[in-house]
């Protein structure tokens, strides 16, 4: 039977048989409403009705004798409101006062008197779409569908857990705001809305997962901001085709400019005051509902390697500091590399007394400097994942105990060399100082290839691995913008805030590159 005669059918009985019930289970879940609660009833029941958590509650629509239900996902909405608020309101007698306001037709309400006049409630959405009021049921929503009316009304009852707020975990800091963000989108938008009085402040909602939707933000300054950028992120964010995106780490993933590079070219941090100076600069942010890290495009190579306290504190420790850390990260990234090209290749470079010392203590070493290398820093990089893996109160002690044993019965074995042993922790030290902790993995993980060149040709290797890395560095972008920008290109003039930190009086314009509106800083 085709849908219009069996609709023409049961619109003249009034109320469907159980052969009509049985059609209407075999219609397609994407159909829309009709102005009749029985059929409407077992399409939703078809598409959600197998839930347990989902509760259909029947009533009488205030006198009137006109059936209504509500549908709500036990957990996700909001119980108190739902009882106090919405229930007594379309449950008391409102039949009088309806005659008098509207043209009464017996047997039938207006919508637009139950938005305008009963509830008292602040969201409510009209939709026809039955496959669009489950997916909104299941995420919080509760749906009152009316007998005689082809719309649901969709009442904005959601209430998800979340957790307090707490310090960032991955971001300490000595000098700063103590907040960071949750998994609760609305959360995370209220922080940059309460970071200041932030003119122009756009926040343009999307949705990206085609079986598991979820709600994302992209978040602008929209008289500072390159219009071009706005308009590639947003472009890359619609193309994004994933049954689900659970962390914004899926997000920076599909939208990066090259996905087999090591080096993020996306920022991710859990920082609202971080992400605020970012849009002042005329960058875009993006925010996830369910996760508290937050991405940052486009990013360079510098901004990897800053940290939210270089602003903080006076330029001077600002900049020492920033320097120790790009040292730390020349060091994280070339030290074991180089021991294997002097102790291999080069003894001669090395000063005499100091040669005599480490081929004295290597002299019971059977082991060439590469396997040494191989080995410490290997064993380095599993403690340092357990160390991360285990319960907190005992990863930390785990990790500094267990360095401490294989490193010492190492030496007394004779399989490395003592003097390994200090490469190998100031290594691991030097990368504990990264600020970001995706371009310490990145480090980290580029750091045995540059072993292997140094092994294979000495500092000649070495020579080969920085130029073949540097050339890829020119050419990679993110979002159009050079990765290792200001220096390639190079721009003096925006060299204020590179490896130097200069007082912010001096720093008065907007990076260049990012072709901002406005490119000198009101502040």
């Amino acid at each position: 039977m085709m849908m219009k005669e069996w609709l023409s059918k049961i619109g003249n009985k009034g109320k469907s048989t159980e052969k009509d019930k049985q059609a209407t289970a075999s219609q397609d879940s994407t159909c829309q409403f009709t102005d009749n609660l029985n059929f409407n009833l077992e399409c939703l029941k078809q598409e959600i009705g197998h839930n347990w958590d989902v509760h259909f509650r029947e009533f009488n629509l205030g006198r009137t004798g006109i059936r209504s239900v509500i549908i709500f996902v036990d957990g996700l909405s909001d119980k108190d409101l739902i009882d106090k608020h919405i229930m007594p309101s379309l449950m008391v007698d409102f039949s009088a006062e309806y005659k008098q306001n509207l043209p009464y037709l017996k047997g039938s309400i207006s919508k637009e008197f139950i938005k305008n006049e009963v509830l008292s409630i602040s969201e409510i959405e009209a939709v026809r779409s039955i496959k669009e009021v489950a997916s909104k049921v299941l995420t919080g929503s509760t749906a009152l569908i009316i007998d005689g009316s082809s719309d649901a009304l969709l009442l904005g009852t959601a209430k998800h857990k979340t957790r307090a707020i707490e310090e960032p975990v991955s971001e300490a800091l000595v000098r700063g705001p103590r907040v960071g963000f949750t998994e609760s989108l609305s959360d995370n938008t209220s922080f940059l809305r309460c970071s200041g009085e932030i003119e122009n402040l756009s926040l343009v909602k999307f949705q990206v997962g085609k079986r598991s939707k979820k709600d994302l933000v992209v978040a602008y300054i929209k008289d500072i901001v390159d219009p071009e950028l706005v308009q590639e992120v947003e472009n890359r964010i619609k193309k994004i085709d994933i049954d689900s995106v659970p962390e914004s780490g899926y997000v920076e993933q599909l939208i990066e400019d090259n996905y087999l590079s090591p080096f993020p070219q996306v920022q991710n941090t859990e920082r609202p005051d971080r992400v605020v100076a970012a849009l002042m600069e005329g960058r875009v942010a993006i925010l996830l509902d369910g996760t508290p890290f937050a991405l940052i495009v486009p990013v360079t190579l510098s901004m990897m390697l800053q940290s939210p306290e270089d602003y903080y504190e006076r330029w001077i420790p600002g900049t020492f500091i920033r320097m120790l850390r790009y040292l730390a990260a020349i060091l994280a990234l070339f030290t074991p590399s180089l021991y294997i090209a002097f102790i291999s290749f080069h003894s001669g470079l090395i000063p005499t007394k100091l040669a005599i010392s480490i081929i004295g203590t290597k002299s019971g070493v059977p082991f060439p400097a590469l396997i040494e290398a191989l080995f410490m820093e290997i064993a380095i990089e599993i403690l340092r994942e357990a160390g991360l893996r285990l319960p907190k109160p005992i990863g930390p002690a785990m990790g500094i105990v267990g360095g401490l044993i294989i490193g010492e019965a190492a030496v007394q074995a004779g399989i490395v060399s003592p003097v390994l042993v200090i490469v190998v922790a100031l290594t691991a030290i030097s990368s504990f100082s990264i600020p970001h902790y995706s371009i310490g993995i990145t480090l980290r993980m580029l750091r045995f290839p540059a072993m292997l060149c140094a092994a294979t040709f000495g500092l000649y290797g070495v020579i080969l691995f920085f130029l073949l890395m540097t050339s890829h560095l020119v050419k990679l972008k993110s979002f159009g913008v050079p990765y290792l920008s200001p220096a390639v290109p190079y721009r003096l003039s925006e060299w204020k805030d590179l490896v130097v930190r200069m007082p912010l009086m001096m720093m008065k314009r907007r990076p260049k590159m990012l072709h901002t509106k406005n490119p000198i800083r009101k502040g």
